[in-house]
């Protein structure tokens, strides 16, 4: 039983489909079967039932994955902590998010101070981002909305209002603060189904005892603002992006609950080696977002072009 037999059976378990496993292994599918009936012989029980082509991880499997996943990951993180105390490599950091636009700042920021370091990015939903912590293929995600999960820690980035986002000729456009029962009747533009804008809106619409008018649903949160621009529909939008979007014809109004609001925060996983580079990107996303969180407009009327007061916080966790 080596290592490579253990990340063989660790990759095929977790997709449960050998040909997509050679695949991310980059193997030949027919070395992959091999090293999973040599590793099973060796251990003599199965570790997954077939039919056919289909595999499927049995009760075996699932137990002996438990233990293979944390012996490999301890392994990964020694191999990180003497490179770093070493200082063999720059090191590497990946991040996930639900909409990459909002970061662009900070990675800019960040590769500009740490030029030799990796960084890679994904654009996931909540449900990819859990699975991404698990298998240790990010060291951090950026949620609007809880990641629960054994050993899941988080940094709370700041905590902000969501505002209502019409267009600049809409009638509600002079209107400073309305009821969601007053937009009721409007057509949202959002996300799809697991977004936090999505989930945000149709908590909301449950509290008033309806259900939203939806016009428009995607992927790209950052396209949003374009579709409301365009007349397309009204939407929720986080505060925070207000001061990025200054030049767009827009008008911004506060709803009349203190429901209407998000919390950002940066989740990793808090039983994995904390590297070098990981930590002072930590450290520079908690700065950005809380400089970020502070800048305060003096308060009057939102209307078109108007600022909102954000509030903010960041908790460290290590």
């Amino acid at each position: 039983m080596d290592l490579l037999s253990l990340r063989y059976f660790r990759e095929v378990a977790r997709r449960e489909h050998i040909s997509r496993a050679a695949a991310e292994l980059r193997v030949a599918q027919p070395s992959v079967s091999r090293t999973i009936a040599r590793l099973e012989a060796e251990l003599g029980v199965p570790l997954f039932d077939r039919q056919g082509r289909t595999i499927r991880l049995n009760p075996h499997g699932a137990a002996f994955l438990t233990r293979v996943e944390r012996a490999l990951d301890e392994l990964d993180d020694a191999r990180r902590e003497a490179a770093d105390a070493a200082g063999l490599d720059d090191g590497s950091v990946a991040v996930a998010a639900e909409t990459l636009l909002p970061l662009t700042e900070l990675l800019a920021a960040f590769r500009a101070a740490h030029p030799g370091v990796t960084v890679r990015c994904f654009q996931s939903t909540p449900e990819v981002m859990r699975d991404q912590l698990r298998a240790r293929e990010v060291d951090f995600c950026f949620a609007s909305q809880p990641l629960s999960g054994p050993g899941l820690g988080a940094v709370r980035l700041l905590h902000e209002e969501v505002l209502l986002a019409v267009p600049a000729g809409h009638p509600l456009a002079g209107r400073g603060r309305l009821t969601l029962a007053e937009a009721a009747e409007e057509p949202f533009i959002t996300t799809r189904t697991g977004h936090w804008q999505r989930a945000l809106l149709e908590r909301l619409f449950t509290a008033i005892g309806r259900r939203p008018v939806i016009s428009c649903e995607g992927d790209e949160p950052g396209a949003t603002h374009f579709l409301i621009a365009a007349g397309l529909g009204i939407g929720l939008m986080p505060s925070l992006a207000r001061a990025d979007l200054s030049g767009t014809p827009l008008a911004w109004l506060h709803l009349d609950t203190p429901e209407c609001v998000r919390t950002l925060s940066l989740v990793r996983r808090e039983d994995s080696y904390l590297s070098t580079a990981a930590a002072r990107f930590r450290d520079m996303a908690v700065a950005h977002f809380t400089e970020r969180a502070q800048r305060t407009i003096p308060a009057g009327e939102l209307g078109t072009g108007g600022q909102a007061r954000r509030r903010g916080r960041s908790d460290r966790c290590s």
